[in-house]
C-alpha cells in the first residue's frame, strides 16, 4: 500500500529579512527618505542660486549625446552643480523605492497606509519630468514654482508616512480640545498660501536660476514681498493661537499624547519664527544667496513641523 507525504509548509520569513523588514530598519528607511526629500530642496536651491539652472542644456541628457558634463576649456562649474542635483534625484528615487517596499510589506496595515507608501516614489517620477520641462522652457518661473511646490508636497507626504508608521489604523481620537482642532485645521491652508506667495516673490526677484536668462514674473517685487510677509504674520498668529489653545484644553485622550501635541505646537511656532526672521534678514540685506538657500530649506522644515503638529492633534489605536 503506497502512502503520500504532504510537504511541510515553508517557514515564515523572519522579521528583519528583506521580505519582512524589522521596525528599526523600516523606520531608518522612512527617515532617510524624508531627509533626502529635504536635502534635494537645498541642492535644488543651490542650482538656482549659483545660476546653474541651465548648466546642462538639455534633458534627460546633460548635453546632446552626453549624459554627464563635458570637460573642455570653456567649461564652468555650472554643469557639475546641475548634474549633481540630477544625480541626487537618482539617490532619492532609490530611497523612495525602498520606502515603498518596506511599507507595502506591512500586510497587517490598512490598504490606505500601504498606498501612501507609494507616494514618494510616484512624486519623484513626476518631479523628474517637471525638472526636465523646467530646463526645456529655460527656467520659466511658473514651472520652477510648480517644481518647488511639488517638493513641499512630497516632504509633507513623507512626514505623514513616517508618523503613521508608528500608529495603528484605528479611528482617530482627539488629543486636544475642539477649539485647538478648529484653528489647527486652518494652518494647512494658511501655510499653502505662504508657500505660494513665497515662490511668487522669488520668481519676481533676482534669482532666476541662470546668469543669462532672466525670465521672471512681471510683478513688483516689493509689493509681492509685502503680501508674502502679511501671509506669514497671519500664519504665525494662528500658530500662536493653537499653542495657547492646546495648553488650555485637552481632547478625549488626556495623556502623553496630549503632551506630545503641545510640544509639536511649540516646535512649529519656533520653526515659523526662525523662518520669518531669516525672511526679514534676507530682505533687508539685499537677498544674499546663502540666506535665500537657508530660507528654502527652512520652508521644508516648516512643512515637516506643520504636518507633525497636525497629526499630533489626534492619535490612533
Amino acid at each position: 500500500m503506497s502512502s503520500t507525504t504532504t510537504p511541510a509548509p515553508a517557514p515564515p520569513a523572519p522579521v528583519g529579512s528583506w521580505r519582512h523588514p524589522s521596525p528599526t530598519w523600516r523606520r531608518r528607511v522612512l527617515v532617510a527618505n524624508l531627509a533626502a526629500q529635504v536635502l534635494i530642496v537645498g541642492t535644488g536651491g543651490a542650482v538656482r542660486l549659483t545660476g546653474s539652472g541651465l548648466g546642462c542644456s538639455t534633458w534627460p541628457q546633460c548635453e546632446p549625446g552626453e549624459f554627464t558634463p563635458v570637460m573642455h576649456e570653456a567649461a564652468t562649474f555650472h554643469p557639475f552643480v546641475e548634474f549633481g542635483n540630477r544625480t541626487l534625484t537618482g539617490v532619492l528615487a532609490v530611497l523612495a523605492l525602498a520606502a515603498a517596499w518596506v511599507v507595502w510589506q506591512r500586510t497587517d496595515r490598512s490598504r490606505a497606509f500601504r498606498w501612501l507608501g507609494l507616494t514618494p516614489l510616484l512624486g519623484v517620477a513626476v518631479q523628474a519630468v517637471v525638472g526636465g520641462i523646467t530646463v526645456l522652457v529655460d527656467l520659466h518661473p511658473g514651472v520652477v514654482a510648480v517644481h518647488f511646490l511639488i517638493s513641499m508636497a512630497l516632504v509633507a507626504a513623507s512626514t505623514v508616512l513616517l508618523v503613521r508608521d508608528r500608529e495603528g489604523d484605528g479611528p482617530p481620537v482627539p488629543t486636544v480640545g475642539d477649539a485647538a482642532r478648529r484653528v489647527g485645521r486652518a494652518l494647512g491652508p494658511l501655510l499653502a498660501v505662504v508657500l505660494v506667495l513665497g515662490v511668487v516673490t522669488t520668481g519676481a526677484g533676482p534669482h532666476s536660476g541662470d546668469e543669462e536668462v532672466a525670465y521672471r514674473f512681471a510683478l513688483d517685487p516689493v509689493a509681492v514681498a509685502r503680501a508674502h510677509s502679511a501671509s506669514v504674520w497671519l500664519y504665525v498668529a494662528a500658530v500662536v493661537a493653537v499653542v495657547v489653545l492646546t495648553r488650555r484644553g485637552s481632547g478625549a485622550v488626556a495623556s502623553a499624547a496630549t503632551a506630545d501635541a503641545r510640544r509639536a505646537a511649540v516646535v512649529l511656532l519656533l520653526v515659523a519664527l526662525a523662518q520669518g526672521l531669516v525672511g526679514y534678514v534676507q530682505y533687508l540685506t539685499g537677498l544674499p544667496a546663502v540666506l535665500v538657500g537657508v530660507h528654502m530649506v527652512l520652508a521644508s522644515l516648516l512643512v515637516v513641523a506643520q504636518v507633525r503638529q497636525a497629526v499630533a492633534q489626534r492619535t490612533r489605536a
